[in-house]
């Protein structure tokens, strides 16, 4: 498998897509379809799905009275500008579920909110914060030759070159 196409039942397709491009950072632009549209990273990548709910009568996307939207589903995203992306999520939702914190797993950033349909949406940094400070540094001092490297350069000088 290369790629995998989450696809989650939504009660109004054009309003999760301008709820997902606002928390993405992406410029607002309509679904291709009144029932269904993917939100798309800038390389053309599908980060997710959203199909009106009963439409084209996918057995799993009925009705959200069949089940509660998000039930064992987590919508779990890496982003690349995680400090944005929480300005954007704040400006999105009155609260979290939970606020941003350091995954001890992961050992990334991340929070968590629910979008409009009430599914679970977790926001986790790409990468670990980068440690602050002075890098460490490579010893610039040379080895002392060892007895292994003075016979294999021995060696190599009582070999006859070979011209050709």
């Amino acid at each position: 498998m290369k790629r995998t196409w989450t696809i989650i039942g939504v009660s109004d397709v054009a309003g999760s897509f301008k709820w997902y491009q606002s928390l993405f950072g992406q410029p607002e632009t309509p679904p291709a379809h009144d029932d269904f549209g993917q939100i798309l990273d800038t390389d053309g990548t599908v980060l997710l799905c959203l199909h009106q709910w009963g439409v084209h009568e996918h057995p799993s996307l009925m009705s959200p009275d069949e089940a509660s939207p998000g039930n064992g589903l987590l919508l779990f995203f890496r982003v690349d500008d995680f400090d944005m992306a929480l300005k954007r999520a704040r400006a999105l939702v009155a609260r979290f579920e939970e606020e941003p914190h350091v995954n001890p797993n992961t050992q990334t950033r991340e929070f968590s909110l629910r979008d409009p349909d009430g599914y679970y949406v977790t926001i986790s940094a790409l990468s670990a914060p980068q440690r602050k400070g002075p890098a460490r540094r490579r010893p610039t001092k040379r080895l002392p030759p060892t007895k292994a490297r003075g016979r294999i350069r021995k060696s190599r000088e009582r070999r006859p070159r070979l011209r050709g």
